[in-house]
């Protein structure tokens, strides 16, 4: 993993800003010497594949990056082995992780990354899916993968879109219990929260806490039964 570059962002937006806009001074930094960026759309519900691509590339239109689609190639493992960087977008975790299964590219992703160095960017279900699994994914399983096991990028949970807003009324399980409940059943594994605007950048066994110019919510780490805060990510995350 010391050839590792991955940028986990917990979102595509914050509150009303456009797409990914909060997040593109980070997204210019990390592929600023990758050409060859694979877009991976499969988390993609309720758009065709080609949508979801033309709305990632005229978002980053503006930092002149683009991308081009797995879905366009007849060898998928072969445009993941070409590829500069990997970019998979949020959406359903449950449909990704399903069809990179179906795919067999779970592999070739974790190769390309961690054996050569290809960058990899996620938002939502594709930062969720750096994870050892997708159990704490706040997804509806709508589609079932053949395991839960993730890319394992990281060696640990990771929740997008972490919040503690409970809405006046609300009777269900916050982010909270639900996270407390998988350390109920997994207390060894760290679960890293990151709220709305928030990132994280690991550069080999270096982990940053990045956030947008507006957020000044900590990073937040849940293990063994424990909920703690940061402001800066440690070097190892404890993990």
């Amino acid at each position: 993993m010391e050839n590792r570059d991955l940028l986990l962002l917990s979102s595509s937006k914050v509150g009303d800003t456009p797409y990914l806009s909060h997040a593109l001074q980070f997204i210019e930094q990390h592929l600023a010497y990758a050409n060859n960026i694979i877009f991976i759309p499969y988390a993609g519900i309720g758009m065709t594949y080609d949508e979801y691509t033309e709305k990632v590339n005229l978002a980053l239109r503006s930092i002149n990056k683009s991308v081009t689609s797995l879905h366009t190639f007849t060898d998928k493992k072969e445009a993941i082995e070409n590829a500069d960087a990997i970019i998979v977008g949020g959406g359903n975790t449950f449909s990704l992780l399903k069809k990179l299964y179906e795919s067999e590219l779970i592999d070739e992703i974790k190769t390309a990354v961690n054996s050569h160095g290809v960058k990899y960017i996620g938002w939502s279900a594709g930062a969720n899916i750096s994870g050892l699994s997708i159990k704490t994914t706040n997804d509806m399983p709508i589609e079932q993968p053949i395991s839960f096991e993730a890319l394992a990028l990281v060696n640990c949970q990771l929740n997008p879109h972490y919040s503690e807003y409970k809405p006046p009324g609300f009777n269900g399980e916050t982010r909270e219990q639900r996270l407390t409940e998988f350390m109920t059943i997994e207390p060894e594994t760290l679960v890293i929260g990151l709220v709305e605007g928030s990132a994280l950048q690991v550069k080999g066994k270096t982990y940053q806490y990045l956030t947008a110019d507006n957020i000044d919510q900590p990073l937040y780490l849940f293990k063994g039964g424990i909920k703690r805060s940061v402001l800066t990510a440690p070097d190892n995350l404890d993990i």
